[in-house]
């Protein structure tokens, strides 16, 4: 005899369509551990929809400076960290596009970027931090968690074992 499935909540139905129709996954990297954790995170999200992993490294600008102010330094360190980031990708066989923007705030720059690829989900790897609740989330993930187009996943790596 045939046995249909059980029947399943229409919530559960819903939270499971809108995580298979992830095709585009926006990870702004800087390249610490912490980041590329959230790289490897974002893979394992898109790997059975073969989405493509977009990464940016947002460049800040000081406004005392024009915003086509050559950085080199910061440029070199930004192609680095996406380089490390697209490797990560690349052991997972997904598609990877990467690029810098330069902006005075990285997170209006992220807004825009995940705007203008119609980003499904953004994923925010955030610095552990022996503080408070209040020093875990910085300036940055705080705007994308109030002013994103999409999903936003915040991901926290354990804290390092003392002793």
């Amino acid at each position: 005899m045939l046995h249909p499935p059980a029947p399943v909540p229409a919530a559960a139905a819903k939270a499971r369509r809108s995580v298979d129709a992830l095709k585009l996954i926006l990870v702004p990297t800087v390249g610490a551990p912490y980041a590329e954790h959230a790289v490897e995170l974002a893979c394992r999200l898109g790997q059975e929809q073969k989405a493509e992993i977009a990464l940016i490294y947002v460049v800040e600008v000081p406004r005392t400076l024009p915003l086509s102010t050559p950085l080199p330094q910061i440029e070199a360190m930004a192609q680095d960290a996406l380089a490390r980031g697209q490797a990560i990708v690349a052991l997972h066989g997904l598609p990877s596009a990467a690029r810098i923007e330069r902006a005075r705030e990285a997170g209006e720059r992220i807004l825009h970027v995940a705007q203008d690829l119609d980003a499904d989900v953004i994923v925010l790897g955030i610095r552990p931090s022996d503080g408070g609740a209040q020093d875990l989330l910085g300036w940055t993930t705080n705007f994308l968690l109030r002013r994103a187009p999409c999903e936003v996943i915040i991901d926290k790596p354990p804290a390092a074992p003392t002793g």
